[in-house]
């Protein structure tokens, strides 16, 4: 038999907490697929007092992740504190210098660090995994690097973040607006300390940077992530898509074309037939699309202690049965660097607009469109308030660089109110 496989975990949260519960509950599983016993000798935290409903007395305490990761009874860092700087990042490396093998769940380090460290770990012949930092428990990682290793990746899309889909999802099952369900899932525990993380779009674009760099072999480049969160999307855009056939996700898109990497994570609509359009709650739903395999559908949780657990025990796992894979699918030194480039993929869209109500404003609006190359699809308009008139458009399939010209050009007419809101309708 093997010696055991000896872990510090260094953060002792909902997830830190999930992964102890595991190893104890489930040793004589985790031996028996593994072939050798996973323990855990010393553990990390801001507290030692808390009680956090696991029995830590039989493991070493150390208050200083950097000091757990050097211990020498450790061989694999099990890092769950987050942040894309400090502790986590100082402990990450302490560890890598002190020849220990990294697992993590934390997404915006990999994000902003991961082609450093990555080069660092491979330089060192150790593996940096980190399958629970996109999408909870869906075993997304592992399918671009393993499963799915024999196919050129075409596209890459998905709900990533749980917050936002909850957020939108209750918005049209309730009837509340966005503050109202944003206020809710502060009580409910759902948002980052930053809630602008969430419903920013932000740690569901640090997602995307990461499976595009698997996906397509590049240097992971969350600065070329176009993004644009929820904050803006009112309870009439909910209502009026779902009158025309359609439900609002925050929606990651990433293809790699001759112009570069295009990355995107904002609002889009999707049809009300999709799987993608009933996906409920905080659940999460990548869509991989291959030349070989066609297109693959994952869904599951998100997020949540059981899920987000499972994902680092798989890499624990891994190590333990001496699966030494590179971090990001081929050598962090084989990675390119691919220019950030915006979508110039033609789309249909949503437009939603308010007409001063007044003889002639529809027209220069279609003249507005018809002028930059926009045509229209279907067209709606509802009963006129206070001298206004709402109206929504969906375009046939058109370039954002045409849909954008024709709302400047509407900038500087005098039928519209406000700003109009243009939302991208993505066929899944």
């Amino acid at each position: 038999m093997s010696e055991p496989l000896r872990l510090g975990i260094a953060g002792l949260g909902t997830v830190g907490v999930g992964v102890v519960r595991i190893i104890e509950e489930k040793a004589a599983l985790l031996e028996a697929r593994t072939g050798r016993k996973i323990k855990i000798t010393a553990v990390s935290a801001r507290s030692q007092s808390k009680d956090r409903g696991v029995d830590l007395t039989p493991y070493a305490w150390e208050t200083d992740p950097v000091a757990l990761a050097k211990r020498d009874d450790v061989d694999v860092f099990v890092e769950l504190v987050g942040g894309s700087e400090g502790p986590a990042k100082d402990a990450i490396e302490a560890a890598l210098a002190a020849g220990k093998d990294v697992v993590t769940a934390n997404k915006a380090l990999l994000a902003e660090h991961g082609q450093t460290l990555a080069e660092t770990a491979e330089a060192a012949d150790l593996v940096l995994r980190f399958e629970a930092a996109v999408a909870g428990g869906i075993p997304v990682v592992k399918s671009l690097t393993e499963g799915l290793a024999g196919n050129g990746i075409t596209r890459v899309l998905g709900v990533m973040n749980g917050t936002c889909n909850y957020i939108l999802t209750r918005m049209e099952e309730t009837g509340q607006g966005y503050n109202v369900l944003f206020d809710e899932c502060g009580r409910l525990g759902y948002l980052e300390a930053d809630p602008n993380l969430d419903v920013g779009g932000i740690d569901a674009g640090h997602k995307l940077a990461i499976l595009s760099s698997i996906a397509f072999g590049t240097k992971v480049n969350f600065a070329g992530v176009e993004l644009e969160g929820i904050q803006d999307i009112t309870l009439d855009d909910i209502r009026q898509a779902a009158d025309l056939g359609y439900k609002i996700k925050l929606l990651g898109v990433a293809q790699i074309t001759g112009r570069g990497l295009e990355q995107s994570m904002t609002p889009c609509l999707v049809s009300d037939s999709s799987p993608m359009a009933q996906l409920q709650g905080g659940t999460n739903m990548v869509v991989l699309e291959g030349d070989e395999v066609g297109q693959i559908v994952l869904r599951g949780a998100g997020a949540g202690e059981g899920p987000t657990a499972s994902a680092v025990l798989s890499d624990i796992i891994d190590i333990a049965r001496g699966t030494r894979l590179t971090t990001f699918g081929q050598p962090a030194s084989t990675l390119k660097d691919a220019p950030a480039a915006r979508s110039a993929a033609v789309a249909r869209y949503y437009l939603r607009l308010t007409l001063v109500d007044k003889p002639g404003a529809l027209a220069k609006i279609t003249a507005a469109l018809g002028d930059n190359g926009v045509s229209i699809d279907r067209m709606r308009q509802y009963a006129h308030e206070s001298g206004s008139a709402p109206v929504l458009i969906v375009t046939h399939k058109t370039t954002s660089d045409n849909l954008n010209a024709a709302l400047e050009q509407l900038k500087d007419s005098d039928v519209t109110v406000g700003r109009p809101v243009a939302i991208r309708i993505e066929e899944v």
